[in-house]
Order: structure tokens, then sequence, then C-alpha cells
């Protein structure tokens, strides 16, 4: 890389390549954000909740019995807290956008100390292994579905309730922004794990698609039903060129089959919210176009300064994708020349790439708006 930026302020951060527009984009997204809790005045929305898988938890299982779990060295190595159970070396994409939209981090909601005035500026439910479907990842032990999560969410409403009154109860809730990012685990820790599951013998690629579907949309509209009015619904990126995918591939190539099938789960998850746009009006449904923004990190790694694009930073095997981090190994020296940090998630530079593009990014980014002009509905 050329010269390099680091792109935050306080001891914490990403360095990135002098390479581009779009660095120098880049370099005004992801202010550090070192507290949890209170909201700024300058937040420009009251609360994220925060929903998904391993992508985006910021420590949950850290509090399951589960083997997917992330509370050691090497994770957490670029984190100012040290591992804390984000599955990436630095910040997740919700760490960032929450950045961006000027709220303080957002606490996993099975931390005992999540509670009070902690959970003003919003809860994160995400955890690893977790799928739409209840049974994805039951091979992993303990993790909250999404339906857990959504339950996980009432739970947190009955604690809101005593802190406001009811029409500013309403206000916040509808001002607040929900994101949910599922979907990947219901693919390689279900669908393309046929030794454990019976779902591809069950359901072709466009069913299982439907399936899924069909489940997300009754928890999508269960959460809109108690109050929240802004959803982010995140697509799933290309799986096929994860580390733990090309490590079954060909040398140098992606599994087509595996980012073929997704296609079905990703565009009718943009006709999903549509359909939701249509019929909910007072609310927006946001389609976050993940593997596409995923995949020009790819196919134009230098652009964003990324040099290394088909294996992990850390790991074992070919690819470094065939066993994940293991505790205290040595992770890669130049973490952000790297797309993926380990077999399944992407470094903290990958993500800042995400979050900017959701925030900031055009209609082929995040249709029909953006993060940022959500906030301001």
């Amino acid at each position: 890389m050329g010269g390099k930026k680091r792109i935050c302020d306080e001891g914490e951060g990403v360095w990135l390549g002098s390479s581009g527009v779009v660095l120098i984009m880049m370099i005004l997204v992801v202010q550090c954000s070192t507290s949890i809790g209170s909201v700024s005045a300058a937040a420009q929305v009251p609360a994220m909740f925060i929903f998904g898988d391993s992508l985006i938890d910021v420590g949950n299982n850290n509090y399951l019995s589960s083997l997917a779990k992330s509370n050691y060295y090497p994770y957490g190595c670029d984190f100012r807290a040290g591992p804390s159970g984000r599955f990436s070396n630095g910040r997740t994409v919700v760490d960032m956008l929450g950045n961006l939209l000027g709220l303080p981090y957002v606490p996993p909601f099975a931390d005992p100390n999540t509670k009070g005035t902690k959970i003003l500026g919003g809860v994160n439910y995400a955890s690893a292994a977790a799928g739409i479907l209840d049974e994805t990842g039951q091979h992993f032990g303990q993790r909250y579905s999404l339906s857990q999560q959504v339950l996980n969410f009432e739970s947190t409403l009955d604690q809101l309730r005593p802190m406001m009154s009811g029409a500013n109860m309403t206000r916040y809730l509808a001002k607040s922004i929900a994101v949910l990012e599922f979907g990947s685990n219901d693919y390689i820790n279900n669908y393309l794990l046929p030794s454990l599951y019976s779902s591809s013998y069950i359901y072709t690629p466009p069913a299982f698609a439907n399936l899924l579907l069909n489940r997300y949309t009754q928890q999508i509209l269960a959460l809109h039903s108690v109050g929240l009015r802004k959803f982010v619904l995140a697509g799933i990126g290309p799986l096929g060129c994860i580390p733990n995918q090309r490590a079954l591939a060909q040398p140098g190539r992606c599994v087509d089959y595996v980012n073929q099938i997704l296609g079905s789960f990703n565009e009718g998850l943009r006709s999903l919210a549509n359909q939701l746009n249509t019929n909910h009006p007072g609310a927006i449904f946001v389609y976050a176009n993940t593997y596409a923004a995923f995949g020009d990190m790819l196919n134009n790694p230098a652009l964003y300064g990324f040099s290394v694009i088909d294996r992990g930073c850390c790991g074992i095997g070919r690819n470094r994708g065939q066993i994940t981090c293991l505790p205290y190994s040595v992770p890669c020296a130049n973490r952000n020349q790297y797309i993926f940090w380990d077999a399944y998630h992407p470094t903290e530079a990958a993500n800042a790439v995400l979050a900017w593009r959701a925030f900031n990014g055009s209609p082929s980014d995040c249709y029909p708006i953006n993060v940022q002009q959500m906030a301001l509905i």
C-alpha cells in the first residue's frame, strides 16, 4: 500500500491504504466509540437493536454453553477491550454503523450488566451459529436463534417501559433502527452440511430460500407489531468465497454452486423489502446488498487497500480455512491487507467498507434508501 491514514482518534482504529477515492471517503467513516450506555446529544437515532449471527455478535455467546465462541486471543487483537466475543480482529459492522450514527457500543443482551440506562442506546441480540431456522447451528450447542432473539427483544421492552411514558416509548421505538443479518448459517451450518442436517435432501435451493424467507417474514412482522419501524435487512455475502469454502474448491476459485444458490434468498429478501414497504406505510424496510458490496472488495481489492482475498489472517489448513483461529495462535501482521480474518469472518478493515456502504451507499448498496437517509426519517 502507499501512504496510510488512521481512521480513529483514540488509540483504536483501522489503517487504510490511500489507493483511491473510496478510501478518501472511508477516512471519514469510523471514529472510535469507547463507551457503552450513554447516548450523546449528537446521536442521529435514539437506539439500534441488532439481531443476527457471528458476523455481528459482540459477546452474547460468551454467556452460553456453546462451541461457537471468540472470547480469546487472537480475536480482538486490534480491539481496545481485547477479546470480547467479536468474531474479528477488531470491530464489527454494527459497531461501526453505530459509530456513524453517533451511538455508543451497543451491549450484548446476555451480559448481566446490560440493564438500566445501558440499554437506552440499544441492545445487541446476535448470537454465533444462529439462524433463521431454530435447528440451524445446533451442533455448536446453545445459541439464540432468530425466534429467541425476538423474544429477548420483548424482554428488553419490559425493562424499557418503566423508563418512559407510553407516547415517548412509541416515538423512541419508531425512531430507532433495527438491524437484522441472518441466513449465512442456514446455509453453511445447515443446508450445506448434509451429514448433519436433512434440509438439502428435502428442499431444492429455491424451496429452501422460500422456507427461510417465510420464517424470516414472521419474525420481522413480530418486531414491527411491538413498535419498531426502521429495518435494515442485510443480504448474505458470497459464502462460496470465504476461506472455509475455498478450502474445498480448486485452487484460486470460489465454490460457484454455493454462491449461485444464495441468489434465491437475496433476490427474495429484496422483494420482501419492497412488499413490506408497500404493506406497512409509516415503516421503512431497507435491503442491504451485502453480496454486491463484498463482491466489489473481492473483485477490486486494490481499490480498498487489500492484497489478500483468498485466505484468512489466522487459521489452519488450506486457505487457513479448515480450522479457525486457535487460542493464542499468531495472526498475520498485515491484517488490514486481508479481507478475511478467519475461515468465516471479515477483518475490521473489510467491516469498515461494509459499514460505510450501508450508511452512505447508493441504491445498489442499500435499497431503496441508505442508513443515513433512514436516520433522517
